[in-house]
């Protein structure tokens, strides 16, 4: 009525959400909703999680909702696996996914096979969350990037948000999904504020699992990435536009099932592609997309071999000046593009 008498209706401004609290958010929602969701880990309940992931959780639904577990993986996730067969939808939280070494039998010879084993009967909807990858000055057994490890498994969905908006979509579709999802965020992500719409902010906003996203759009080269390095992505796309190159930024979101159709259709109208991840070279997931891209159709339009660029190949070090020259930074995507397009 207002818009026929003639007047301008601003549209709601989009938020600035951090990522610690879209994931704050994204659990609340789906407590509230579901009565069958319930989440544990260590230190989840009174002490508002490790990373504060959890805050007001235990207050709002109490100790049956949001419980604080013993300091052992295999048992809490054991319990968690067979809560999830019973009818129940856990979401169990590794301190760090580095510890998910510990439960490993759990995740995956009791909630990824169970269904397939099961012929169907025996549904496990659970969730394995927490920080994935690399932090800072946490050394070897702390800066792992598991998106490899368990992309590799059938049975299992694999999720690696990067924003704010794919961490609260992703996780509510993931609590809601039948099939046992693993869930890789990142520990720097969690303080980071990103722009939050107004459809974001929706109770019912879920993000599908298997489809990436286009962070930006550009015609000569198309740069692949997952949780963090999307960041350095756009970065790097942005100190490239100076000169004249246009990259084409695809966040992933999701390691499996892995939207290749998209990651095909940029490179059919780019040339040229550079995946870009924070872990290992061998057996990565970069080096899962460059296979997938040669098997494919759009192999044929490639002018020029792919380039991936990983975290080096070794344990990480503890002192920061080695720590940075293990990670993937801008300068060494920068290099990347230019080697790709030989200029």
């Amino acid at each position: 009525l207002q818009q026929r008498r003639g007047l301008r209706l601003s549209a709601p401004a989009a938020i600035q959400v951090t990522v610690r609290d879209a994931l704050n958010q994204a659990l609340d929602e789906e407590l509230e909703r579901d009565e069958r969701v319930f989440l544990l880990g260590e230190e989840v309940a009174q002490y508002d999680g490790a990373y504060k992931i959890s805050r007001g959780l235990w207050k709002k639904y109490g100790d049956k909702r949001v419980i604080d577990t013993p300091i052992s993986e295999m048992g809490f996730a054991g319990i968690a696996v067979g809560a999830a067969m019973a009818g129940l939808r856990p979401v169990c939280e590794f301190m760090t996914f580095n510890f998910s070494m510990q439960a490993i039998d759990q995740v995956i010879n009791s909630a990824a096979k169970t269904c397939y084993m099961s012929a169907g009967s025996i549904a496990v909807p659970i969730v394995f969350r927490g920080p994935n990858g690399a932090s800072a000055g946490v050394a070897a057994q702390h800066s792992q990037c598991f998106a490899a490890w368990y992309g590799h498994c059938p049975g299992l969905k694999v999720v690696s948000p990067w924003s704010s908006e794919d961490a609260k979509g992703l996780l509510k579709a993931s609590i809601r999904d039948d099939n046992p999802v693993v869930m890789l965020e990142n520990e720097l992500l969690y303080g980071v504020p990103f722009e939050m719409s107004e459809q974001a902010q929706s109770k019912e906003f879920v993000i599908p699992i298997g489809k990436a996203k286009i962070e930006k759009h550009g015609a000569h080269v198309t740069l692949v990435s997952h949780s963090r390095p999307v960041g350095h992505c756009l970065e790097a796309a942005a100190v490239l536009a100076k000169e004249g190159v246009e990259c084409e930024v695809i966040n992933l979101r999701t390691i499996r099932p892995m939207d290749i159709e998209t990651v095909e259709a940029s490179v059919v109208k780019t040339n040229h592609l550079v995946t870009v991840e924070g872990g290992w070279p061998q057996f990565g997931v970069g080096a899962e997309i460059c296979a997938r891209i040669m098997e494919g159709p759009a192999f044929n339009y490639l002018d020029a071999p792919a380039v991936r660029v990983t975290g080096a190949d070794v344990p990480m070090p503890y002192a920061k000046i080695l720590e940075d020259n293990c990670i993937p930074q801008v300068k060494d995507i920068v290099f990347a593009v230019k080697k790709a397009l030989n200029i």
